[in-house]
């Protein structure tokens, strides 16, 4: 398992879960946990997926996550999970 945590943040408008889950699925990255809310109209979500088994590259992935960002006005940041772990250690 090759674990990636994708936050999203932007304004709330429809479709930023469809369209980012649809692409996920679309290249075989699994998601294994999903949080999101919308505070004052500012959509936050953040979730955990398995990226071990897509179909295309890890820069290819993040080059269309950032390209998705664009296309649906929010901010999209992908970091392994080890990248992740090592920046959040107390």
């Amino acid at each position: 398992m090759e674990k990636t945590v994708i936050t999203i943040v932007g304004k709330d408008t429809t479709g930023i879960i469809a369209k980012s889950s649809t692409w996920l699925y679309q290249h075989n990255v699994n998601i294994l946990d999903i949080a999101q809310t919308i505070v004052g109209g500012i959509f936050n979500m953040m979730m955990i997926v398995d990226t071990a088994n897509m179909t295309v590259t890890y820069e290819e992935f993040s080059k269309s996550m950032k390209s998705l960002a664009e296309e649906i006005g929010v901010d999209i940041r992908c970091q392994k999970e080890q990248i992740f772990d090592m920046m959040h250690r107390i």
